[in-house]
């Protein structure tokens, strides 16, 4: 201990003479995200004030130190001062230390300065990026914060990325987003320490840049015909001949621009044109690609399966493309291209005599092989201009180009095939890494695709997965968030599906795999969401939102409900009845024990009070409760419930795999509920779910009858409705109400829609049937 004491007389002598009383911070105040691999407290901190110097000898280090010092001027009220020599004290400063890594760097904060180490620009950003985080809050404000103190910790921080490859994706051709919204990403990223921005410019939806040898790509396969009212894939299929007038494009200078930014941020822009399925707007702007020169109009939704596709067996498609790429590399000085090769689907060139012929000529066995051929003749082009080729895993199908980097998204086993066979790879499961993907109850959160990636689950990922050997594992570059664009409508839209879960995402990309910890994280996660609050990003919420988990005790007549949510050990707090969500709620321990008709409401609670929204439930239980009910048209085995589903006083939720649903394809449901008894009876309600992207449509019809015998049945009421176009998924409750009647039937027909305006089979979902 005695070695101790000259460093204490040092600090304490500091301590004194600084002329200010220092805050000592402990690990609890610490709370960068994505969390740094060593980070060790001193006491003591470091002020920032209108005197503080940025000491920048070069124009980088001069762009980086004004965006900080950009916020201080907004958020403090003063300004720091631009140097290029270090004062005595009260300074930051960065140094080069050509050992480190590119993206490694080092912070040392004492009580009168900061320093900066690392091997050059990229490190540079990332330790002001946990400056930023060690600042107040308040630094993200667009106003003065005058209560604030803008002191940071004294600490000592090495750090660096376990991967090379943290990305997202934006889908722009389902939806198209202007240049500002992709800046602004592009500094979030940066927030976040990822260095990847992939764009999805080309897709059946929509051509999205300029290519100055083919202007119809953007002349036409830019726009189409405007059917945002209706669901994805409930859209109509649209002429050639109508006008698109939905979507947009970027010119090339432009993309210039946005790359030359993202390169300020250390984050490459990779371009992906899709080949060769994918490309409709492509074919509409130009017939001759495709096998049988075919005129199509630019999709305004959905495409299944994907038949219109580059035609492999002429020449003339494979001199467009890579004209087309000329063009895109010539923009993007970035090291891949990706060129997609997903979903192909290849009937077509099963009975093209141009891709027959090919397929001869070159000795291939079939059309999967035609596939391979025609990415590795892309790829081998690719390479002559000094750069390499990403595909998404269905690339591995008929054997894998040489140089090919697999991206696998449908789980992660392509991923684990490209690298046993010696190939790079990024994993993006779309398990825990679609972001278009739900993140909470389908109830609560804006229409998505239909799949579950909350917050926690993003956080379980891990890119290397556990049958890896070594080898294997060293090939695995990082992962990317993918966030399609099918149910987007603007930038708002687009925040809400990528914030919180990009934070998650950062952190399992960036830090060591030991050190992180779900509990440890939530904590951290809450200054965080406090910066998104200061810089206007809509984030989405629904990690605070409480679930809930019911099942039916038939024989008892009782429901037993579960509630719970995402944050470790939460405080869930519950009321029944119409009191009030304060003192009178009751901490949740147990289920929830039901057996009359009541209101449940519950909440996450912080410091003694509710955060997040309030979730309500009415359970009801009506006359038909655990009576028995008889098919007379049969359910669809996919969606089959139990015996009792109709009358089990759950409801279904807008997640039609919840369990609580039974379903008719194309026909009408015909079910009739027995009491055993006569009842007194005066309202039919019957539950239905509507999601016409998904083919599910309300009844056009509801009719109900009773009868004493269960032969002989009396009309009592009926309702029709006109089938609407719905671009949401939606719940209703058809209310059937006629004279009170004493009956021992029910019988209940609800007619289904049969067929959409697509021409395609219709479902027709039923959760509850009410009787009172």
């Amino acid at each position: 201990m005695r070695s101790l004491k000259p460093l204490f007389v040092l600090i304490f002598f500091t301590f004194l003479s600084s002329g200010y009383s220092q805050k000592n911070f402990t690990a609890k105040d610490i709370q960068i995200i994505p969390k740094p691999n060593q980070l060790l407290i001193q006491p003591g901190s470091f002020e920032f004030s209108k005197n503080t110097v940025f000491v920048s000898t070069t124009d980088f280090q001069k762009d980086i130190s004004n965006a900080l010092i950009n916020k201080f001027q907004t958020a403090a009220g003063w300004r720091p001062i631009m140097g290029v020599k270090a004062p005595q004290n009260n300074f930051i400063q960065f140094k080069v230390d050509p050992n480190l890594h590119k993206e490694a760097y080092k912070v040392e904060v004492i009580n009168n300065s900061v320093t900066i180490t690392a091997k050059g620009n990229a490190g540079f950003i990332y330790g002001l990026e946990t400056i930023r985080q060690l600042l107040p809050t308040a630094i993200e404000s667009n106003y003065v914060v005058s209560s604030a103190k803008w002191e940071i910790p004294n600490v000592t921080i090495n750090d660096e990325p376990r991967f090379q490859w943290r990305g997202l994706m934006l889908d722009l051709s389902r939806h198209f987003f202007d240049k500002n919204y992709i800046l602004t990403t592009i500094d979030r990223l940066a927030m976040h320490k990822m260095n990847v921005l992939h764009l999805h410019l080309v897709d059946d939806q929509g051509w999205r840049i300029e290519i100055k040898k083919y202007p119809k790509l953007t002349e036409v396969g830019a726009w189409r015909v405007d059917q945002e009212n209706l669901s994805w894939n409930a859209r109509l299929t649209t002429s050639p001949d109508e006008k698109g007038t939905y979507g947009g494009f970027f010119t090339q200078e432009e993309l210039k621009e946005i790359v030359k930014y993202a390169a300020s941020k250390n984050i490459e822009v990779i371009p992906e044109i899709e080949m060769p399925a994918h490309v409709s707007s492509a074919i509409a702007a130009y017939p001759e690609l495709a096998c049988f020169d075919q005129r199509i109009g630019v999709p305004s939704g959905g495409v299944w399966p994907i038949t219109d596709i580059y035609c492999a067996g002429k020449e003339s498609t494979f001199e467009f493309l890579q004209n087309v790429l000329d063009e895109v590399m010539a923009i993007f000085p970035s090291k891949y291209i990706h060129i997609g090769g997903d979903e192909a689907t290849k009937t077509n060139w099963a009975k093209c005599p141009h891709c027959q012929k090919r397929i001869k000529d070159e000795g291939l066995k079939n059309v999967e092989e035609l596939q391979s051929y025609f990415v590795k003749r892309i790829e081998k082009y690719i390479n002559s201009k000094g750069k390499k080729v990403i595909g998404w895993d269905e690339i591995l199908e008929g054997g894998l180009a040489p140089e090919a980097t697999v991206m696998s998204w449908r789980g992660t086993k392509g991923g684990t095939e490209a690298a046993d066979q010696g190939h790079d790879v990024i994993m993006t499961p779309e398990s825990h890494c679609y972001f278009n993907f739900y993140q909470g109850p389908q109830n609560e959160e804006p229409l998505a695709f239909d799949g579950y990636t909350p917050l926690s689950k993003v956080y379980e990922f891990d890119p290397v997965v556990p049958e890896m050997s070594p080898v294997e594992a060293n090939h695995v570059l990082g992962g990317q968030a993918n966030l399609w664009a099918e149910h987007l409508s603007g930038p708002k839209d687009s925040e809400y599906m990528i914030f919180p879960r990009l934070a998650a995402l950062s952190e399992v990309l960036w830090s060591s795999k030991e050190s992180r910890n779900w509990n440890d994280f939530t904590t951290r996660l809450k200054p965080l969401l406090s910066r998104y609050d200061y810089l206007g990003i809509n984030y989405a919420k629904s990690a605070y939102l409480v679930t809930a988990a019911s099942n039916a005790d038939i024989a008892r007549k009782q429901i037993n409900i579960t509630l719970k949510n995402e944050f470790p050990n939460p405080d869930i707090r519950y009321v029944l009845g119409d009191k009030s969500m304060d003192h009178h709620a009751v901490k949740y321990l147990n289920p929830i024990e039901l057996n009359e008709t009541t209101l449940l409401k519950a909440s996450l609670f912080q410091d003694d009070k509710p955060i997040g929204k309030t979730f309500t439930d009415t359970i009801i239980f009506h006359k038909a409760v655990a009576q028995k009910v008889k098919y007379l048209t049969p359910y669809n085995q996919n969606y089959k419930g139990d015996a009792y589903t109709m009358v089990n006083a759950i409801r279904g939720s807008k997640n039609f795999h919840d369990g609580q649903w039974q379903a008719w394809l194309g026909n009408d449901m015909e079910t009739v509920i027995d009491f055993e008894k006569p009842e007194s009876v005066e309202q039919v309600i019957v539950g239905t779910l509507e999601s016409q992207g998904s083919g599910v449509n309300f009844p056009v019809k509801i009719k109900v009858m009773v009868s004493n015998d269960g032969i002989k049945y009396k009309e009592v009421g009926k309702i029709t409705r006109p089938y609407a176009g719905n671009v949401t998924s939606e719940l209703k409750d058809f209310k059937i109400n006629f004279t009170k009647t004493t009956t021992r039937f029910v019988k209940v027909i609800a007619y289904n829609l049969k067929k959409s305006p697509k021409g395609e089979d219709s479902w027709l979902f039923v959760d509850e049937i009410l009787v009172n």
